[in-house]
């Protein structure tokens, strides 16, 4: 068999290939699910433009972004659960506030995923040179 492999860990081997590669397609699902609603791509894109690189100081409350969007706090609850649940916010307590921020890592992934076999592979060599 190919690889040195016996025929039970080339079937493992096959098998944990398609386990990751749908476990990947099913991020990818649940992350473009949570922004094909009007008010959780809003959020996103407030949470974005809010972002700061440090980390530390990006971001906005809860309140804050019911205020920015004239979203009742409720249904901005209820989108930031389907937005975290996603992978693409994050939030952090500070005092007595939970403060919401874009997490661009989570987005990046998303982004390459889509565009990881572009132009059958071209775009990938040229962007690196």
């Amino acid at each position: 068999m190919a690889l040195g492999l016996t025929r039970f860990e080339g079937l493992d081997l096959i098998l944990y290939f398609h386990y990751f590669r749908n476990m990947e397609t099913n991020n990818a699902l649940l992350m473009l699910a949570a922004l094909a609603q009007d008010t959780r791509l809003d959020v996103f894109r407030v949470l974005v433009k809010a972002h700061d690189p440090d980390g530390i100081s990006g971001g906005l409350a809860a309140g804050e972004l019911a205020e920015a969007l004239d979203v009742a706090p409720a249904t901005l609850s209820f989108h930031l659960k389907e937005l975290s649940r996603s992978g693409l916010i994050v939030s952090r307590k500070a005092g007595r506030s939970i403060i919401y921020d874009a997490d661009l890592t989570a987005m990046s992934g998303l982004t390459e995923f889509l565009l990881e076999d572009c132009c059958q592979g071209a775009c990938a060599s040229a962007s690196k040179e």
